[in-house]
């Protein structure tokens, strides 16, 4: 792994007497999986505004690639894709032209049948967004959040809403996406998709990072404090009878 991409130092953020982040420092490594984990409320979604430049920064500091983020956000946003838990698109033009359109936004001319290729959504080229199955959206926006060949891609529960089909095969895009350089931060609910996914997770509760360390080291210090589970963990789940009975394979309309 080479040197840290994203720096943030006691980042804080508060609304009035609410302090809804509260001193995060962590450093994201270049070309890793990072995930941010914690109950609703925790701040995670405040911080990735913050790191993103669309909510400003009360106190702390943010590096993201050499670039401090409060100094230079429009340089900021040129570097970074950013996929929301819910994004809106233009209902009248097709997918390829919404590619070319946000391309042009950013000065690039972009390959859009490439970027679609990236999320497997060419044989959808010509098709309109509300046209999309929940899955083929989700995977869209990631595309749309690629244009700009970003250094860091931001996911904020990615999977949210989606079958387990479809969460699946998101897992599978976005390991692909990291596999060829890309650094991703995400934010999740699963900690299954954590698990599988991220080579790092902090997690996160009442605006403080409590633990920073890969999933299976958090789990082997958990161990190691005694914790036993009350009963033990069956070997398949009611997700695995699932898929079993239904198969892998992604459905899409």
């Amino acid at each position: 792994m080479s040197q840290a991409v994203l720096q943030v130092e006691n980042l804080t953020k508060r609304y009035g007497e609410v302090v809804a982040v509260n001193g995060v420092s962590f450093e994201v490594m270049r070309g890793e999986i990072f995930g941010i984990l914690g109950p609703n409320g925790a701040g995670k979604t405040t911080t990735l505004e913050m790191i993103e430049t669309l909510r400003p920064i009360d106190a702390g500091r943010v590096v993201l690639d050499g670039i401090d983020v409060t100094a230079h956000p429009q340089r900021v946003k040129k570097i970074i894709g950013v996929q929301l838990q819910a994004s809106s698109f233009f209902d009248k033009l097709r997918l390829t032209e919404l590619l070319s359109l946000f391309g042009e936004l950013y000065g690039r001319r972009v390959g859009p049948l490439q970027l679609l290729d990236e999320v497997e959504l060419r044989e959808k080229a010509q098709a309109f967004v509300n046209e999309l199955s929940g899955g083929q959206k989700q995977r869209f926006s990631i595309a749309a959040a690629l244009v700009n060949d970003p250094v860091i891609l931001f996911l904020d529960e990615p999977t949210t809403g989606l079958d387990p089909q479809a969460r699946r095969h998101l897992w599978g895009v976005i390991k692909r996406i990291r596999s060829e350089g890309k650094t991703i931060v995400l934010t999740t609910h699963y900690m299954e998709e954590a698990e599988e996914l991220c080579d790092r997770v902090a997690i996160m509760d009442k605006g403080k990072i409590i633990a920073n360390a890969p999933p299976q080291t958090l789990i082997q210090q958990l161990l190691l404090n005694g914790f036993r589970k009350e009963r033990v963990e069956r070997l398949a789940n009611l997700e695995d009878v699932f898929l079993s009975l239904t198969g892998h394979s992604l459905r899409e309309e």
